[in-house]
This record gives structure tokens, C-alpha cells and sequence, in this order.
């Protein structure tokens, strides 16, 4: 599952996101921060942690440096 959705990412890094232009307000954009929080945490909360990112990106929310949240060790 990891793998499938870090290449649908990356797809859309490669192919899609240059013909958008950078639109992001966040750093790291997007999809890179949903690249690494599904190499952190795994698929399932990596995909949780990306989906509340995504929501937050939008013209009302000011942006800014919003890195993905280190794993805790239990």
C-alpha cells in the first residue's frame, strides 16, 4: 500500500504539478510532505497526516513551514 501511494505522488509530482505551477502556501509543498509523512508514518497515518495538510492548503490559510510530525518512539 506504501509503495502504490508514494508512486501516485510522485506521478503527480512529475507530470501534473509542472503544468499547475506552484500553487502550495506550505513548505514543504504538498506533495512532498505527503511523500514523507507516508515514508514516516506509514500508509495509513501518513495518508491521515496529508489529507488534513491538503484541506489546509487553500487561499484563506496563510501557509507557511508546516513540516511533517517526527514518529514517536513507544
Amino acid at each position: 500500500m506504501r509503495f502504490l501511494l508514494i508512486t501516485l505522488i510522485k506521478l503527480y509530482k512529475y507530470f501534473i504539478s509542472p503544468l499547475l505551477g506552484p500553487r502550495c502556501r506550505f513548505y514543504p509543498s504538498c506533495s512532498s510532505y505527503g511523500l514523507e509523512a507516508i515514508q514516516i508514518h506509514g500508509a495509513f497515518k501518513g495518508s491521515y497526516l496529508t489529507l488534513r495538510r491538503l484541506l489546509k492548503c487553500h487561499p484563506f490559510h496563510e501557509g507557511g513551514i508546516d513540516p511533517v510530525p517526527e514518529k514517536l518512539s513507544k
